[in-house]
């Protein structure tokens, strides 16, 4: 983590709120006031717990405007660290900032916690999935963020972008991955590039909707929106953030407005989701190791998972498991079931 001094050029100390996010957010803090400006004419905002808008002298409603949140899963404390450092940096002029920026540590109650989420999995709530689900501590927690970001880009006349950085709870064939939600027609190349530059290691594209943030974002406000997956679960303290400075220098250039040259750069393999594995009752029973880790790939034939009269057998002749949880609630998935895209369709 960034102290204020070491993040701060000029040594002017940054508020609390700024300097130490993730620990002025963990503490339940509310600063007041809750608005204010940098010496570096940033203007700052506190939305709510947890959320920080942030807008440079220059912006406008026609400049970019980009989402970035972490900690949508309480346990997945490297990018919520990283999420922290970055609100540091561009308060201290260390970024540039050229855009309008809003900043979201997601479930704080579960990150308090040290664990996934305390009710539900909030990545399942999004797009109005909460609203029966009212005796769940994440339900109003989605809802608020949903509130955040309709305001925020109600305002946005140009590019909108959502970055939502996690980190995966198993091993992984391909350690730093994006998900690309389902987009009705969004054209996904601008996140491509950005994916190169990112140099990340593969690509998911969901075929079909879901509830998760990226897919609310990119469905009800048109923003070019990616999950990003950084490493493994750790806790608090005991990440190297240092193995995420490729990406991470990637999202301060497009909060910067600036693009890395990366002629000759190939794109990643570029999987496509063909199916998800259900599990409809506990009497779920998952047929492969349940350490397996992320991408490992079946042969046609193979059968993943049952559950009374569901089976999921492997069709094509080689389908890849991604994000593999037997332990999930009953109508939840427990995987993803992915193959490669040729050239073409990448």
């Amino acid at each position: 983590m960034t102290s204020n001094a070491e993040s701060n050029p000029d040594r002017t100390p940054l508020p609390r709120p700024l300097g130490d996010f993730l620990g002025f957010t963990l503490a339940g803090c509310a600063p007041r006031p809750d608005v204010g400006a940098l010496h570096n004419g940033i203007a700052w905002n506190w939305r709510g717990e947890g959320v920080l808008q942030l807008t440079p002298p220059l912006a406008t409603t026609a400049s970019p405007s980009i989402v970035v949140s972490a900690g949508i899963h309480g346990d997945e404390t490297a990018p919520i660290e990283l999420t922290s450092k970055l609100v540091a940096d561009v308060c201290s002029a260390r970024v540039p900032l050229t855009c309008r920026l809003l900043v979201i540590l997601g479930n704080v109650d579960a990150m308090r916690a040290a664990t996934r989420y305390v009710d539900d999995d909030m990545n399942r709530m999004f797009g109005c999935r909460f609203h029966p689900l009212g005796r769940s501590r994440e339900a109003p927690r989605a809802a608020a963020l949903e509130q955040a970001v309709e305001a925020f880009y109600s305002l946005a006349h140009a590019e909108r972008w959502h970055f939502d950085l996690h980190t995966a709870i198993r091993a992984s064939e391909f350690e730093k991955f994006a998900l690309l939600p389902a987009t009705g027609g969004l054209a996904h190349e601008p996140m491509l590039e950005w994916i190169r530059a990112a140099r990340l290691d593969a690509v998911l594209m969901h075929s079909s909707p879901s509830h998760t943030f990226t897919h609310y974002t990119a469905s009800a406000h048109g923003a070019r929106a990616c999950t990003l997956e950084l490493g493994r679960v750790r806790r608090f303290g005991m990440n190297d953030l240092g193995a995420f400075a490729v990406p991470m220098r990637a999202l301060a250039n497009q909060l910067g407005g600036r693009s890395e040259i990366h002629a000759g750069v190939a794109l990643p393999p570029v999987f496509q989701v063909i199916a998800q594995i259900e599990k409809h009752s506990d009497r779920f029973e998952f047929l492969v190791d349940p350490d397996v880790p992320n991408f490992t790939a079946f042969a046609a034939g193979t059968l993943i998972a049952r559950d009374g009269d569901y089976r999921y057998e492997v069709t094509h002749p080689s389908e890849r498991i991604v994000f593999p949880n037997p332990n999930v609630k009953p109508g939840l998935r427990a995987g993803l079931m992915v193959v490669e895209c040729d050239d073409q369709a990448k």
